[in-house]
């Protein structure tokens, strides 16, 4: 008798808490007074609501040669602490890193600082010149694959921060093979300005300004190049100047901490950078070392601003000016902000899904619903009579879990999750038709109406959990391996499971065994 009234108070508070979570997702409550103070609802697929689809392809040979760049300059420090002389390491026409030795005479300590300090190195060449011996390195093979990986996981991280501070709900980012990367955007409808923000590398360098060096002349000095610089007018349009850099830069944005839109005095819109420890160290020792020189602020390879290094700037923090707009210094904040992509991204393949299929979608996934389930809730009671209305009933509450369940851990609904659904609704009946011929069974054996209850879930019981245990399993498979869609089946599929044998073999028998007590029978139609 207690475990009976634990089992009817467990089934009721169970029901109590998938009320209030699944009615927010019903349409007459959704738009009502009441569904507006419920915030959270079943979030829909690309397919089901609309929206954006992207393919990204991540250039990841730039992230290796970044890393090559960050490494000689890693390898030049080393060099001064070790008292070796080298000349500034810098990147060939090839892409790999070249180092020159002046000094022959320390070409066996460098070549052991190498060996020792820098094992992620590889060197593919070694020459002696009339300026010392050039080492030509690359990274190794091992150090390579590791580079490449994590430049795309990094692509997948930074493009999520991203679309998470720009507001888009459920967003699908994922890894494909050939260094792509797709993205869903359910929902979203400024195509252009969400292109922007993603695709946006947002790779911040400061460099100094070579004023020494004719813009336009025909051959530049070593070590400068040319970059774009951008001015905005008064009136609202852009110029394009060309302005002469050092190559190699100073400080990169790697050591950025926050990024927030700001405003000057004037009224114009500005974005406030602020560094970590070793990036506030860093700007404060080139500032201090650059007085009175120009340093360009160059973002994703355009300068936007090149002020003059006053004092030296201390307090890790600077900021990026060039006569932005209030959008333009919301939307580079944001992406300084969540961090700059490790490599050049481009769009592959953009496909934008309009609402109107998404409806059709979710019209033909309802009436196959219905449809299923009107069929089982009609044949259950023909069939096993007042039990088969129980099993009614347990399937609507089943349904209603496995809403508040998607609602509750924020799973998207896809055209494969309502297949799901609908197999869910199979499913759970197949549970409650094994017990109810079961229960048969042991009437026929000529056990009480009680004693075939119990029997009967029991021993049912044990080939429900080996069934529906291997179809989890599988379930928990495609969700490991699958693509978005297969993830919403798996999802949809596993709670509908563990919905189905909660309702079936523990609320079910809770209301069997009530049932036979209330009426005091030892007769039960099933």
């Amino acid at each position: 008798m207690k475990a009976l009234r634990l089992r009817l108070a467990v089934s009721l508070m169970v029901f109590l808490v998938v009320l209030a979570y699944a009615m927010p997702n019903l349409p007459f409550i959704s738009n009502s007074p009441l569904g507006a103070l419920m915030q959270d609802r079943i979030n829909l697929g690309l397919d089901l609501k609309g929206g954006m689809h992207l393919t990204l392809g991540v250039d990841v040979e730039k992230a290796v040669q970044n890393t090559l760049s960050v490494t000689g300059q890693d390898m030049r420090d080393r060099a001064n602490h070790e008292k070796i002389t080298l000349m500034k390491p810098r990147l060939n026409a090839d892409g790999k890193l070249e180092v020159v030795l002046p000094r022959l005479d320390q070409a066996q300590a460098f070549e052991k600082m190498v060996q020792e300090w820098f094992g992620n190195l590889a060197q593919i060449d070694s020459r002696a010149t009339t300026s010392g011996r050039v080492y030509v390195f690359d990274l190794a093979a091992e150090a390579r694959k590791q580079t490449e990986e994590m430049t795309l996981d990094q692509v997948v991280r930074t493009i999520r921060n991203r679309i998470d501070q720009f507001g888009v709900a459920e967003p699908d980012i994922r890894r494909q093979s050939d260094n792509q990367v797709q993205v869903q955007l359910p929902g979203m409808t400024d195509a252009e300005r969400a292109i922007q923000i993603i695709g946006q590398t947002a790779h911040l360098e400061f460099r100094l300004v070579r004023d020494d060096v004719n813009p336009n002349a025909m051959m530049l000095p070593a070590g400068t190049a040319r970059f774009p610089m951008i001015t905005k007018n008064p009136d609202g349009s852009q110029s394009e100047s060309v302005v002469i850099l050092d190559s190699d830069a100073l400080m990169g944005g790697e050591d950025i901490t926050n990024a927030r839109p700001a405003f000057n005095e004037f009224g114009q819109a500005y974005v406030g950078l602020e560094f970590n420890n070793r990036g506030a160290n860093t700007f404060e020792r080139i500032t201090g070392e650059n007085i009175k020189k120009r340093m360009a602020i160059v973002l994703d390879g355009k300068v936007y601003s090149a002020p003059v290094i006053q004092d030296r700037i201390s307090g890790g923090k600077a900021s990026i000016t060039g006569n932005f707009t209030t959008a333009e210094a919301q939307d580079l904040a944001i992406v300084l902000r969540a961090g700059s992509l490790p490599a050049p991204v481009s769009i592959l393949e953009e496909r934008t899904v309009g609402p109107s299929l998404g409806k059709e979608s979710i019209n033909s996934g309802i009436i196959a619903s219905l449809v299923g389930a009107s069929a089982v809730v009609i044949i259950m009671p023909l069939y096993y009579g007042l039990s088969g209305l129980i099993a009614d009933a347990m399937l609507c509450f089943t349904i209603m879990i496995l809403m508040a369940g998607m609602t509750l851990f924020g799973a998207t609904l896809t055209l494969p999750g309502i297949a799901g659904i609908v197999l869910t609704i199979g499913m759970s009946v197949d549970a409650n038709v094994l017990i109810f011929e079961r229960i048969r069974e042991e009437l026929k054996n000529g056990l009480s109406a009680f004693e075939a209850v119990q029997a009967g879930f029991s021993r049912a019981s044990v080939s429900i959990l080996d069934s529906n245990l291997t179809t989890l399993i599988t379930a928990a498979i495609l969700y490991q391996f699958g693509t978005g869609p297969i993830r919403g089946f798996a999802v949809t599929l596993s709670l509908g499971i563990l919905a189905s044998m909660f309702t079936a073999i523990f609320v079910s028998r809770a209301i069997f065994e009530t049932w036979i007590q209330r009426s005091r029978t030892q007769k039960i139609s099933v």
